[in-house]
Parts: C-alpha cells; sequence; structure tokens
C-alpha cells in the first residue's frame, strides 16, 4: 500500500487509542517506512508505538532511525528491552550505533550486549574509521572444504536466520579463506558434492585495513553482494555487504560535494545542525575567499588609468570572470569525479590537459563571436568587442586547464582533489582572467 495512506491511517488509530488497528497497519509497513513514521509522531508516542512491533522488525527499524530518535528511546528502555533491541540488530548495525552515541549511551549499549556481542563490537571498534574493518560484520556463514552439499545446507537453514546474508559462504581452513561458494551452487549441486569441488578459488577480498572508499569501488566493479575481509595473513575476519557500501558511497558523495562548496564536514542533518554549527562549518572558506580576492582586487587596482579611460571596461568583468568560473568548475567537477572511479590516472595528466585544451579552444571561439556580436550591436564599438571576446578565449582556455589541472596536481600532492574545487580555482580563475582581460585592453587600446 501507498506509505503516505498507511502513515496517516496510522495516525488516526493511534488519535483514537485504537491500538489493536494501529498494530495491524503497522505489520504491513516497511522497517525503512517505519522509521519515518517515528520521525513525525510526538516522543511521548514513539515508545508506545513502538512496543507494538514484533521483535525482529522494531530491531530493524531501529536501525533506520536518526541517532536522536535511537537515544530517544534508549534513554527510556529498561535494561532488558535495551538488551532485546541489541541481540536483534545486526553486529555492523551495533557498531553504527556505538559510534554514533555519547559515552553514557555507549557504556548502556556494550552493558547490555551478551559476551560474544561485546568481545566482537570491541573488535570492530579498533579499526580505523575509514577502514574497511570499521563497516564490516563478523555475521557470515563459512564452510569446510571437505562438508559434502547436504551438510553445508543445513548449516545453512540452523545458522541462516542471524546472518546477514547467506548467498555467499565462505570455505575456510584454518581460519584462511580458500574459496566461496554461492547458495545457486549448493542448490543446483548433489547432495553428496564435496564443498572444495564446487568452490571458486578465484577469491577477491580486502584487508582490514583497505580504505573503505576502495571497498565501495571493489564491490561496485565486481557487482559482488558482498566482499570477504581478511587481516594480513589471509584469515578470514568478517564480511562487507551491499547495504553498507551504499552507506559509504552516500557519506563519500556528500563530502565531496561539502569540500567543492568549500563547507566544512557536518554529520548531523541540515535542521539538526545549530547556526553557530553552520556559521562554523562555513567560515574559513568564506573568509579565504574574501582575503584571496585582495588578489583580483590588486590588479584591477593597477589598472586605474586604462578604467577612468574607457569606464564601459568595467561592465564586461563580471562576464569574464562568471563565465571564467563556470567553465573551471565544469572542468574540474568532471577530473574530480574521473579521479574517484579511477576512470582518469595521474599518469594521464599532459593527455588531460590536451583534451580540455581543445575543448577550451572550441568552447571560447562560440562564446567570443556571440558575445563579440552582441558587444558590437549594443556599444557600436568593434574594437571593445574584439578586446572582450580575445579576453574571452583567453579566459576559457586558461579556466579550463585550471579546472582539470588542480584537482590531478593535489592528487598527486596526496590532497584530497575536492579540496581545488569552486573556492581555489574561483579565486586562480579570477585573477588570471582581469590580468588578461586589461593587458590586452591596454595594448590593443593604447591606454598605456
Amino acid at each position: 500500500m501507498n506509505f503516505s495512506f498507511l502513515k496517516e491511517k496510522a495516525f488516526q488509530s493511534l488519535e483514537n487509542k485504537r491500538y489493536l488497528t494501529l498494530k495491524n497497519i503497522l505489520q504491513d509497513m516497511n522497517p525503512a517506512d517505519l522509521a519515518l513514521l517515528f520521525q513525525d509522531m510526538e516522543k511521548n508516542d514513539v515508545y508506545i508505538v513502538f512496543r507494538l512491533l514484533p521483535k525482529e522488525v522494531s530491531a530493524e527499524t531501529f536501525s533506520y532511525m536518526d541517532s536522536e530518535m535511537q537515544m530517544h528511546l534508549i534513554s527510556i528502555f529498561s535494561d532488558s528491552e535495551l538488551s532485546e533491541v541489541i541481540d536483534q540488530l545486526y553486529l555492523d548495525d551495533t557498531v553504527d550505533l556505538i559510534e554514533e552515541m555519547p559515552a553514557n549511551f555507549v557504556s548502556r549499549i556494550i552493558k547490555n550486549a551478551n559476551d560474544s556481542t561485546r568481545k566482537m563490537i570491541n573488535e570492530i571498534l579498533k579499526y580505523p574509521n575509514d577502514s574497511a574493518g570499521s563497516i564490516m560484520t563478523v555475521e557470515y556463514v563459512y564452510l569446510h572444504k571437505d562438508m559434502c552439499v547436504k551438510e553445508s545446507i543445513e548449516k545453512i537453514r540452523s545458522v541462516g536466520w542471524v546472518k546477514e546474508t547467506i548467498y555467499n559462504c565462505y570455505v575456510t581452513d584454518s581460519r584462511k579463506l580458500i574459496g566461496v561458494v554461492t547458495l545457486l551452487d549448493l542448490l543446483t549441486s548433489e547432495d553428496d558434492t564435496k564443498i572444495s569441488d564446487i568452490m571458486d578459488t578465484n577469491i577477491i577480498s580486502v584487508n582490514t585495513y583497505e580504505h573503505r572508499e576502495s571497498v565501495a569501488k571493489k564491490l561496485s566493479k565486481y557487482d559482488f553482494m558482498a566482499i570477504p575481509v581478511v587481516d594480513n595473513e589471509e584469515r578470514l575476519v568478517g564480511i562487507i555487504t551491499f547495504d553498507d557500501v551504499m552507506d559509504v558511497f552516500e557519506e563519500e558523495a556528500t563530502e565531496d560535494i561539502e569540500k567543492m562548496a568549500g563547507i566544512s564536514h557536518n554529520d548531523e542533518s541540515y535542521f539538526k545542525t545549530s547556526v553557530f554549527k553552520h556559521v562554523n562549518n562555513r567560515m574559513f572558506w568564506l573568509m579565504f575567499l574574501m582575503l584571496s580576492s585582495t588578489i583580483t582586487g590588486l590588479i584591477i587596482d593597477n589598472f586605474q588609468l586604462q578604467i577612468a579611460t574607457i569606464p564601459l571596461l568595467v561592465s564586461f568583468m563580471p562576464t569574464l570572470m562568471g563565465t571564467g568560473g563556470n567553465c573551471g568548475s565544469q572542468s574540474s567537477a568532471l577530473i574530480i569525479r574521473g579521479l574517484s572511479v579511477d576512470e582518469i590516472q595521474l599518469k594521464d595528466f599532459f593527455k588531460v590537459i590536451f583534451k580540455e585544451f581543445r575543448i577550451a579552444l572550441v568552447c571560447s571561439i562560440i562564446l567570443a563571436v556571440v558575445n563579440g556580436v552582441r558587444i558590437y550591436l549594443m556599444y557600436k564599438d568593434i574594437q571593445i568587442a574584439i578586446v572582450v571576446s580575445l579576453a574571452l578565449i583567453f579566459t576559457v582556455i586558461i579556466s579550463k586547464i585550471i579546472g582539470c589541472s588542480l584537482p590531478m596536481l593535489a592528487k598527486r600532492l596526496k590532497i584530497d582533489p575536492t579540496i581545488m574545487a569552486t573556492p581555489i580555482i574561483s579565486t586562480c580563475v579570477d585573477a588570471s582572467s582581469m590580468f588578461i582581460y586589461f593587458t590586452l585592453a591596454t595594448k590593443m587600446l593604447n591606454l598605456a
């Protein structure tokens, strides 16, 4: 059924205290939708409705909630209720929960986890936040090479319901990963077939300390549902599933967008971030851009005589700076994207420069002709039209070269390429475009 319709019916039942009807409505809803439903509820009603959910559904719904709602529920749960939820959560969801909670909440969560869960949580938490180990789960199905298909299927039936995924099963020997077998392989093989005969030994895995963005790229490249995580001795320690990778892609994309816009990273949502936190996140780059514009100001100030002679020159400055900034941003966005998906390598530097130069040459000539005709029709001055058009050609070419080269140079220096995006490129482009413009005007209009 439509989520909006179910939501409306749920709130009507809650308002009229028809809890049995409400329970039936909730059973028809997806856990992700239930989490959204709780976001719109009064906090006093959240606990009541949450207790109407079956244990398995309530835990999954809890994992989809934002940290504020989770903290609210934890604060009103009894120890036994909290223990029930933690026991039903997948381990990676529990770790995510712990990483976002204040210390007093963390201690209570760990206190109410069983001994084995607590041990596994501590094992995962020791890995760096951006590593494969930090996002893996230890809830996977492992088999032995000497097991037969029938034994393996029986094992999956007995333990599969508490595992993150059963579609890929991992074959180990003394904890070392030696093969992978899919559920399809098991179901289409004879019962007495040995696992060693059907397992795939061409294993693609990741190390516990490999960067999580690299892991996400591998999962995407090979179209895996899950990828095994091994330690330095090739021992299987966990798996990373596609849903965890989707979270990584979202977080990395958010960070890149923030850096390209000159905003410090913030884990909280827009509305839950205070005004002063927003100011703090944005002020550094705003201050940097304001002060860096001094360079452009000094260049313009150096040509005051030319401006005084032909004041009309000032009216074309926004066109040149705006067009240059747009061209630089286009190139940098494409190069940053290419670098992030490994489509562009550092060895391609000059190849990229040459391609962007050709693109810039064609674009600039078209823009210059259109702009030159516009200026002549408006001001009837062919000389100024030629000066501005030539300045536009040089500006577009330089802007695209700056836009494609800075991210690659940043990558070479092991700096995040997104830092070289809009803020720094705009500063470089504005200064260079004004210098080119007034130099051409001085020479061609005899303003020296």
